[in-house]
């Protein structure tokens, strides 16, 4: 791992409604996991930054009107952010509009050590259908696996199956795709028919419940390396044990 490396987290979670503290509690949930990490900082649309002394006012104040805009810490030698987007509902599966919330984070031992804690305390607190976290390296690949090209369907990568576009599963609660460190929602796992005693043994001796009754699953020891053999074949069986995920399975 190089400093320049980072781990990518994205998570799908219902729109923002109302008084929605959703946001809130996802940005200190990301600081709790990261003891020093501090989120006060917007980045605008003009990529400037601006400090917020009253940031959790700010935040409160901008979920009211469904956004979550972008945060950083302002550390160029160690550079967080997270915001999040919403897919309309026309592009979204099952008709149901989302927030896609993502942030990026140094690669390093101290954020791998604490990877799954933030994984799972943002997608808890954005109450998140499912969410991953993987290394920007592996992400690269995975993104092939739904990108159409100039010839039509997607050209996945290492042999890794062709996943259909977000659009067109059926319901937000089935995974798109699957990363290294893979939260799901309870209604998530269910979807996918995890946990299965027999055949999710190595999966289940990487996965632990999280407080609202989903899954964090890892599926290799150390961040996800496509260019390793076993991180390959760990992401391949993966693909083959659920195959809701990415819309694959016949309806």
């Amino acid at each position: 791992m190089t400093t320049k490396e980072r781990l990518v987290l994205a998570i799908y979670a219902p729109s923002l409604v109302g008084d929605d503290r959703r946001t809130l509690v996802a940005v200190h949930g990301m600081e709790q996991a990261m003891p020093g990490l501090r989120l006060r900082w917007e980045v605008n649309e003009k990529r400037q930054l601006a400090m917020l002394p009253q940031r959790d006012a700010w935040l409160s104040e901008a979920a009211a009107r469904g956004k979550f805009p972008f945060l950083c810490n302002s550390d160029e030698s160690f550079p967080v952010m997270i915001s999040g987007l919403t897919t309309p509902a026309s592009q979204a599966p099952g008709g149901q509009s989302l927030l896609d919330v993502h942030a990026k984070l140094p690669l390093d031992t101290t954020v791998v050590t604490a990877a799954a804690e933030i994984l799972e305390r943002v997608a808890e607190g954005m109450r998140a259908f499912w969410g991953h976290a993987t290394p920007d390296g592996a992400a690269v690949d995975i993104a092939y696996q739904t990108a159409p090209t100039l010839e039509g369907p997607p050209s996945p990568r290492r042999g890794l199956p062709a996943l259909k576009l977000l659009e067109h599963i059926r319901s937000p609660e089935i995974p798109y795709y699957l990363g290294w460190l893979n939260y799901w929602s309870a209604a998530a796992a269910r979807s996918i028919g995890f946990p299965d005693p027999l055949r999710d043994a190595e999966l289940l001796s990487r996965a632990r419940r999280t407080a609202s009754d989903g899954w964090l699953v890892q599926l290799t020891d150390a961040p996800l390396d496509l260019d390793n053999p076993a991180h390959l074949d760990a992401l391949k069986r993966a693909y083959e044990r659920f195959p809701e995920i990415g819309g694959r399975a016949a309806p």
